[in-house]
C-alpha cells in the first residue's frame, strides 16, 4: 500500500525529498498524539502520514513550518532599539555617580560641579 501512496503524493509534493521530510514530520506529530484525518486501517504512522498528504487532509504549509521549527537550533533574539540603548547609556552615567540632579544638601560648596565628560577627560589625561 505504501508504494501506491507515495505515487499519489508525488502529485501533491513534486520533490521526493520534501515528501519524505513532510511525511516524517507528520508521522512524528501522529506519534505525539495529533489526531489523524484518515482511517487508520491498521497502518503504521508513516503510511497514515502519506495517505493524509495524498488525500490533502493536512495543510502542507503548516507541516513545512512545523518541520522548520523542529529543526531550528538557533533562537533569534530581538536587538534593542537605538532609543533603548541611549536610555541604558544615560542610566549607566547615573550609576557612575555623575548625576545632574544632585541634591543641594549633599553637594560640597567648595567642590566644582563635575560632568560626565569632565570625568572622562580626566581619566584620559591621567593615562597619558
Amino acid at each position: 500500500m505504501a508504494r501506491v501512496t507515495v505515487e499519489d503524493c508525488i502529485d501533491k509534493v513534486s520533490n521526493r525529498f520534501d515528501l519524505v521530510m513532510l511525511a516524517s514530520q507528520r508521522a512524528r506529530e501522529i506519534s505525539a498524539g495529533a489526531p489523524i484525518t484518515v482511517e487508520r486501517d491498521n497502518d503504521k504512522n508513516p503510511v497514515i502520514a502519506l495517505r493524509e498528504i495524498a488525500d490533502e487532509t493536512v495543510e502542507l504549509d503548516n507541516l513545512q513550518e512545523a518541520l522548520i521549527l523542529s529543526q531550528q537550533k538557533h533562537v533569534e533574539f530581538d536587538l534593542p532599539e537605538v532609543d533603548e540603548v541611549i536610555e541604558l547609556l544615560e542610566s549607566e552615567s547615573n550609576i557612575a555617580g555623575v548625576t545632574p540632579d544632585m541634591p543641594e544638601a549633599d553637594a560640597d560648596p567648595d567642590m566644582p560641579e563635575m560632568r560626565f565628560e569632565d570625568a572622562v577627560d580626566e581619566s584620559q589625561d591621567s593615562k597619558s
